[in-house]
């Protein structure tokens, strides 16, 4: 059962390379007790499929990912359990056999493109935040990200940009901008939206 009086949580939404991730890094460093997860953790495992296969799959639309699962361990861990976080290998497109513990804290932090785009997500969220940006800062973003974490090359990034990303953004991810209790520019300094976002949690009642 579901105890939303047990945690603080905050999902941080928005366009890929809009900053959610410093965002997410910097909340977590301001608590004393937090724990952070990332949606895309959660992608399916593509292990039965085909590279062939794998290269075909929209990674950019919600049903990529198992947000089931993540909906289940945010249940956990507001209940007060443990929980087992997927290790994904993003140059197979597969889940390793490794997992990630995270364990319960009174604050817990979630971001991901999609996390907004899921009602059951957002049914478990104490605040939503919006990471907004310039379309062609969050691409320029994508590919160095893709290239240095990822071992993707630049042209990879651009095809998959252009078939999947920018028209997944423009169906699920910007219409998700309305569904957020705080919208946040992702170009500048995080250290206001930080404090915002911290005074949400002290006035809760969680420490921080």
């Amino acid at each position: 059962m579901f105890r939303k009086d047990m945690t603080y949580t905050i999902g941080i939404a928005g366009g890929t390379g809009a900053g959610k991730t410093r965002l997410a890094r910097a909340l977590l460093k301001r608590f004393d007790h937090a724990v952070l997860l990332a949606h895309d953790a959660y992608y399916r495992d593509l292990t039965g499929l085909s590279e062939k296969e794998r290269a075909g799959v929209n990674f950019d639309a919600p049903e990529s990912l198992d947000t089931e699962l993540l909906a289940e361990h945010l249940d956990r861990l507001g209940a007060g359990k443990p929980v087992a976080v997927p290790v994904y290998d993003f140059s197979t497109h597969t889940r390793t056999t490794e997992t990630r513990t995270a364990f319960p804290a009174p604050v817990v932090i979630v971001e991901g493109i999609l996390l907004l785009e899921s009602e059951a997500i957002c049914e478990r969220l104490k605040l939503k935040v919006f990471v907004e940006a310039d379309a062609d800062e969050r691409v320029l973003r994508r590919i160095q990200r893709d290239v240095d974490e990822r071992g993707r090359s630049v042209a990879s990034v651009m095809e998959q940009y252009l078939a999947t990303v920018k028209p997944m953004h423009d169906r699920y991810v910007e219409p998700c901008r309305a569904k957020a209790d705080l919208v946040v520019n992702g170009r500048r300094d995080t250290s206001r939206a930080v404090d915002v976002i911290v005074a949400h949690v002290q006035a809760s009642g969680r420490s921080s």
